[in-house]
């Protein structure tokens, strides 16, 4: 396992290697370049090959509507969605409201 770092090179005798990815050190949604390069036992490098891997955020965020349970009639009121909450490193960045009867 290896928490990789953009430009920190990870050296290792294995043919694979795993992406650790934790809470607090999670790889963000977008698009995401990894690199190989392979040494011979005489010390010659290869090419480089890239390969690109989108990370996708698909874990759907949490809605939390605090309101009033009665109103007096003429009387405005606050609906609140500030506990609302997407699963991290995701955050809310909209809020659509509808009344529905």
């Amino acid at each position: 396992m290896a928490t990789f770092q953009p430009g920190t090179e990870i050296d290792t005798a294995e043919p694979t290697i795993e992406v650790t990815v934790t809470a607090a050190q999670p790889i963000t949604p977008g698009a995401h370049s990894f690199q190989l390069v392979v040494v011979d036992d005489s010390g010659n490098k290869s090419d480089p090959m890239v390969v690109r891997i989108v990370v996708r955020d698909t874990q759907r965020p949490t809605a939390v509507l605090i309101a009033p349970e009665v109103v007096e009639l003429g009387q405005s009121f606050v609906l609140d969605g500030r506990r609302s909450s997407d699963v991290p490193p995701g955050k809310v960045v909209r809020f659509v409201w509808t009344m529905v009867s």
